[in-house]
């Protein structure tokens, strides 16, 4: 028998490895990506309770943690570039654990200052997170890449799950300070998210150095792809964290209890992440262009829900089509930018469309 030659053993050893850095990867993301959905359900309504006098500080936490976010793309993308990306990971993780403690202190002192500058600081935990998806697909073959940033995103099912349960099961463990116990629960987490990316593989150095330079952010943005990516991107991630930020305060206001709001956040990132077993698959047979299509299709359908009603049904649905929307115009613009990288300079090109996303 005849073995083609077209088969690359390489290649096949690299998607073994893709495979287990996805696993890992993904089970961080269940740990690590608790942390959002929790301080979006607690966030606002912290905000409330700390600023009493100043309700339209409200929202201030749930600003600061996306513009942590903002912050540190480019100096975690720089870091990863410097010391790779396990020990890059390991300390966004253990930055995490600290603020979350010192968030539950600020809860304990009632400084809402305290509060603002924690929760920046988790946001900057969000900017290692949101690059595991692209640390699954460096390994990974072509055809495997949707698949690999896929996989790392199903770790958002758990994450769903854990984050909003950890609020309901914790938020009165310390009378009469709602929520301190929370973030107490969420410093222990980001520390088993340190446990489980000391486990993450270093990808092969290629046999051959690649010598051609890097190129320049200014190089970068004027890419004519890099930018329709980034735009796609920007829009799906600010389309639904408008609506996700506000949902949890404009609940309580409309009679619901704050129970109903964690679990609504839990229903919501649950639809962000569930499609994920499918959305690889659907980029790979439909293509790109139209998986990101059918996102934006459901952003409108959110949208049509949410103005025809208070009920916790509407809020439910509408947060969920809204969930679905972000998975498939955001993985497909992801997998968009991860097709545009040469290996040399991949954390330049994500960095840089993380800052410019959040």
């Amino acid at each position: 028998m005849t073995v083609s030659a077209t088969v690359d053993p390489n290649q096949i050893e690299g998607d073994r490895l893709a495979r287990r850095n996805a696993f890992l990867l993904a089970g961080a993301q269940a740990i690590s990506g608790a942390l959002p959905p929790a301080i979006f359900a607690t966030g606002g309504l912290v905000g409330l309770m700390l600023s009493p006098d100043r309700p339209a500080l409200a929202t201030a936490p749930l600003t600061a943690y996306v513009l942590g976010t903002a912050l540190f793309t480019l100096p975690a993308a720089a870091l990863m570039r410097r010391v790779g990306r396990r020990t890059a990971y390991m300390v966004g993780a253990g930055a995490a654990g600290v603020a979350s403690l010192s968030a539950a202190a600020a809860l304990v002192w009632g400084s809402f200052f305290l509060f603002l500058v924690a929760i920046l600081v988790i946001g900057g935990m969000g900017a290692f997170t949101q690059s595991y998806r692209f640390a699954a697909a460096d390994t990974a073959s072509e055809g495997f890449r949707p698949k690999a940033i896929s996989w790392v995103l199903t770790g958002g099912i758990l994450a769903a799950v854990i984050g909003p349960q950890t609020v309901i099961w914790t938020k009165d463990l310390t009378p009469p300070i709602l929520f301190a116990g929370s973030y107490v629960a969420l410093g222990a987490l980001s520390l088993v998210s340190m446990l489980i990316l000391s486990f993450l593989a270093v990808p092969p150095k290629p046999a051959t150095t690649n010598t051609a330079p890097v190129r320049s952010a200014r190089a970068i943005l004027s890419d004519r792809r890099f930018v329709i990516a980034a735009a796609l991107g920007v829009a799906s991630f600010s389309m639904m964290n408008f609506v996700m930020t506000a949902g949890p305060i404009a609940m309580v206001a409309c009679g619901l209890t704050q129970a109903d709001a964690a679990l609504a956040i839990q229903w919501h990132v649950l639809a962000m992440y569930v499609p994920s077993f499918f959305t690889g698959s659907l980029i790979t047979r439909f293509g790109v262009r139209q998986v990101i299509a059918a996102g934006f299709v459901l952003f409108l359908a959110s949208g049509a829900v949410a103005l025809m009603g208070t009920s916790l049904l509407h809020f439910d649905i509408a947060l969920i089509l809204l969930g679905v929307a972000w998975n498939f115009s955001y993985v497909g613009a992801t997998s968009m930018v991860a097709a545009l990288c040469e290996p040399h300079e991949r954390t330049k090109v994500q960095g840089l469309n993380e800052f410019a996303v959040f």
